[in-house]
């Protein structure tokens, strides 16, 4: 009976992950999988030994603040895989700690794939050769990535990406609703205590301006779990904003998402999501200012939104830091809400960013090489 570990420290990475799960355990119904995650590989089969991916932590302060638990969580992971190793360990996204990971337990002889590429190609270059020592295949979803990693010498496929696969299943199971024609504004702050504390009062302040236009405009807002739903009713107050709920089915974006016209989005996974579904968005983000500035040290791309990154121009317009406030994003908004030209140029290059992505299968595809790495 084969044993897969996985390793998924974000609410993305869960999704991934449990997609993948599924994959494996279709492709190979006796597999074991066990590892850290969140509540959806849990939910899809997982023995979940750690929650990581429920704490979402990520920057250069957030980790330092939360330390002593990342070590002890990584301790522990260490000496799972030294003294009980799994037929393969599955790394998903989450850099800082996965990278390190590899290297603590390369000499267990255990194949080592690492699955939703961390982006070295934008950051931290260098981290490639020492992804290229530590494990043995590298599966990527964008199809830049993948000269990218072969050139370092690392084995490396293009899968294709899962959340095609997603939003085609979430569309075929929830046709549109009768509230289809209603204006609905999207407000996606990201799924993480500090990103929501950062980024929804700029939102709520520029869907207040959008109101003054269109008052018959509806405001939803997807959250993971209950904790940060009562965040978010917090810093709301009166303003009617609606709240979908997570409930372990993965739908709480999609929800939000399907009928949108428009959404203000945390930069992030959410920002393909949303151009899955062809809804224009402005794309936001906003770190403790320490981070930043290391970050601006490091990145090496012109934009930070993966979409951008892949329509190779700045398509979604992005507010980082001090722009994002409802003075500089209110204009920009209202023109995307309007059948304007600059929504028209938007809603096709969208469909670019999504016909770049390819077909769907990604999960199945990953599944088969992870179980491939096994008998290799």
């Amino acid at each position: 009976m084969k044993r897969i570990f996985f390793v998924a420290g974000e609410a993305s990475g869960d999704s991934h992950g449990a997609h993948l799960v599924q994959a494996l355990r279709e492709a190979e119904p006796g597999v074991v999988c066990e590892g850290l995650g969140g509540k959806r590989m849990a939910a899809a089969g997982m023995e979940l030994h750690h929650d990581l991916a429920g704490k979402g932590i990520m920057g250069f302060i957030e980790v330092l603040r939360h330390y002593p638990m990342l070590r002890r969580v990584f301790l522990d992971t260490e000496a799972r895989l030294r003294n009980n190793p799994p037929d393969a360990l599955v790394l998903i996204d989450y850099p800082g700690f996965n990278i390190r990971l590899a290297a603590a337990v390369a000499d267990v002889g255990v194949p080592i794939v690492y699955y939703i590429s961390p982006q070295v190609w934008a950051w931290k270059r260098k981290r490639v050769h020492t992804l290229a020592r530590v494990t043995d295949k590298m599966l990527v979803i964008f199809p830049f990535e993948a000269p990218f990693y072969e050139a370092a010498g690392l084995p490396c496929t293009h899968v294709g990406h899962p959340l095609i696969d997603s939003v085609a299943r979430y569309r075929d199971e929830h046709p549109p609703g009768e509230n289809a024609g209603d204006l609905l504004v999207g407000l996606l702050p990201g799924s993480r205590e500090q990103e929501i504390r950062r980024l929804l009062k700029p939102m709520l302040e520029t869907a207040r301006g959008i109101r003054e236009k269109y008052p018959e405009a509806r405001f939803v807002t997807p959250c993971v779990d209950a904790a940060r739903a009562a965040q978010v009713r917090a810093i709301a107050g009166d303003f009617p904003l609606e709240i979908r709920e997570e409930h372990g089915d993965g739908n709480a974006m999609y929800a939000v998402l399907s009928p949108a016209r428009f959404a203000l989005v945390a930069s992030g996974t959410a920002t393909l999501e949303t151009a899955l579904f062809g809804v224009p968005m402005l794309i936001t983000y906003k770190m403790n200012p320490v981070t930043y500035a290391l970050a601006r040290l490091l990145v090496r791309v012109d934009h930070i939104g993966i979409v951008n990154i892949i329509a190779g121009k700045r398509l979604c317009p992005e507010f980082l830091q001090g722009a994002v406030a409802a003075e500089r994003m209110l204009p920009a908004a209202l023109a995307l809400l309007e059948d304007s030209p600059a929504r028209s140029e938007m809603l096709a290059g969208l469909e670019e960013v999504r016909n770049a992505l390819g077909g769907g299968g990604a999960s199945a595809a990953a599944a088969r090489e992870v179980l491939a790495a096994i008998k290799t």
